[in-house]
Order: C-alpha cells, then sequence, then structure tokens
C-alpha cells in the first residue's frame, strides 16, 4: 500500500478546490491506499510567510511530504498562476522534497485560458523539486464542480478526464521505487 498526500492551496474555506482534493483523498482510501490531505490554509501563516519550518505544525506538513509516495498538488488559479500559498509551501521544500514521488497537478479556474499556468507554472517547479513521475496535469473548470452543503457532483464533461488522470495518478503511484537514484529512501 502506498501513501499518498493530497495538498490543497486554496485560502478559502468554501474552496471547490478543497473539495475536489477532499473527493480524490477519498477516491485514493477506495482504491486501498493510506491518503491524508494536507489544509494549507490551515497552516500558521507567521510561520509559513516566515518559512520557519521550526513551528510544530509546520515541520509536520513537510514531513508529511516526506513520507508519501505520491503527492496530488490541487490549487486554484488566480492571473493565471497557481495560487501564492501553494507557492509559499512548495518554496520551503527542501531541494529534492518530491525526490521519488509520483505528482498529479490539478488546477481549478473560472475559464480555460487559464490551463497553461499547469504546465508553464507548476510543472517546472514540480520537476525541480525531484519529481520520479509528474503524470499528466488537469485543469477544471469551477463551473464543472457543484457544491450543494454536503454534496459534490462533477460534471460529466471533466469527471471523465479527471478519471483518466486519476487512473495514471494510480499507476505511477504503484511503481514509486524504494531507492530514488538520488540514493535516498521514498
Amino acid at each position: 500500500m502506498s501513501t499518498a498526500l493530497v495538498i490543497s492551496g486554496s485560502p478559502s474555506k468554501t474552496s471547490k478546490t478543497e473539495r475536489v482534493a477532499s473527493h480524490l483523498v477519498g477516491r485514493l482510501a477506495g482504491e486501498g491506499h493510506a491518503a491524508e490531505h494536507l489544509r494549507l490554509r490551515q497552516l500558521p501563516p507567521e510561520s509559513l510567510l516566515a518559512a520557519d519550518t521550526s513551528d510544530p505544525l509546520l515541520a509536520n506538513a513537510v514531513e508529511q511530504v516526506e513520507q508519501a509516495d505520491g503527492i496530488v498538488l490541487a490549487t486554484p488559479t488566480y492571473k493565471a498562476a497557481y495560487s501564492g500559498l501553494l507557492k509559499l509551501f512548495l518554496d520551503l521544500l527542501p531541494q529534492f522534497g518530491f525526490a521519488g514521488k509520483a505528482v498529479l497537478p490539478l488546477a481549478t479556474g473560472g475559464t480555460l485560458a487559464h490551463v497553461l499556468a499547469l504546465d508553464y507554472g507548476l510543472r517546472p517547479v514540480v520537476h525541480s523539486l525531484g519529481a520520479r513521475h509528474v503524470v499528466q496535469s488537469f485543469f477544471l473548470l469551477d463551473k464543472h464542480i457543484t457544491v450543494t452543503g454536503e454534496d459534490f457532483a462533477i460534471h460529466e464533461d471533466s469527471a471523465g478526464p479527471l478519471e483518466d488522470v486519476f487512473q495514471q495518478f494510480l499507476k505511477a503511484l504503484a511503481g514509486v521505487p524504494h531507492e530514488t537514484v538520488l540514493g535516498r529512501k521514498a
């Protein structure tokens, strides 16, 4: 059984991105993986801004990344870029913080005009962190996500393609090696 960490980078308590992330945590658990959801908005802002990894909550978040075999990065798109909250967190990780890991970049946004933010903004950062395998990123239109109270649904136009990238992530997660090219244990 692999471990997966789903990181949601939305600052909003009513975030559709966070709901998608929670949905994927449930899907991963349903596939037999240990899955956790790290909500970056719940980290202490002063420590995050100062990159103070001596803060116990921040240190625990970095430890969760280190222990995971796979990472899902779920972010809203703001001004054609991934969230600043996610940027702050990624910046405090060690240089090869994703070494040996499978990573699924996922974004939500209001228009397809922002779809390239994943490949031109987030993917290079994920690669620089040493990810072993970055699966096809996926962009979900806000209008394809419906949240009514506790109910959550993804429109059929996005549900199928999301399932495809999720299956790619599961395959990549299954192939996570125990040793990386950097000689570190995964």
